[in-house]
């Protein structure tokens, strides 16, 4: 069976773990290196980015993770996530690094503090019929996305409001990563399109 971790030391771990489990994989927490030895793809919760940098350097993960992600290993990078795969980050704190690996610019709480969380009905057309009526999505101290490398892929930008057309979930090879928290709404279709990224290497 298809096992994926989920980076145990912060963020909503036990959410995402749930969402694994309902579209058929093995989801286990990862919080040492031997753990992630044992796991075909992870995901990178949301959270704070600059706390989980600092953890997974603690733990000795960070190292690890950067090696995985670049032997291609599938990760799939949620807010907090998707700023810790980002090749550049904007709105960081002095010396905060990133695992790297997907190409693109993420500028960290972007859509602002907060106060400013929102939600929204996002379309992502590339994704076939599964993907036919509007993902709701959590927006949390949300990072967007700035600037796309030539083989990133879009899937979803906001389509109202005052941030219309900003990027907010992207997929670059095995790497997907979404501004918002997918594992808050009980929508499970972005867990399994990951599963089936997996499940098809």
């Amino acid at each position: 069976m298809t096992v994926i971790g989920v980076f145990a030391l912060q963020g909503n771990v036990r959410e995402h773990l749930a969402m694994l489990t309902d579209v058929g994989v093995e989801a286990r927490p990862v919080r040492r290196p031997s753990e992630l030895e044992q796991v075909d793809a992870l995901v990178l919760p949301g959270g704070e980015s600059t706390t989980m940098d600092k953890l997974a350097r603690a733990f000795e993960l960070f190292e690890p993770l950067q090696k995985r992600i670049a032997d291609g290993m599938p990760v799939f990078g949620t807010c907090a996530g998707m700023i810790m795969l980002a090749n550049e980050i904007t709105g960081g704190i002095e010396g905060q690094e990133t695992l790297g690996g997907l190409d693109v610019t993420v500028r960290r709480n972007a859509f602002g503090r907060q106060v400013d969380s929102f939600e929204a009905d996002l379309d992502f057309p590339g994704l076939g019929p599964g993907f036919g009526t509007p993902y709701h999505a959590v927006f949390i101290r949300a990072p967007w996305v700035e600037r796309v490398g030539r083989d990133v892929e879009v899937l979803s930008t906001v389509s109202s409001g005052p941030a219309t057309g900003r990027i907010v979930a992207v997929r670059h090879d095995r790497l997907l990563a979404t501004s918002f928290h997918p594992e808050m709404t009980g929508d499970a279709r972005l867990h399994g399109y990951f599963a089936e990224l997996v499940r098809g290497l």
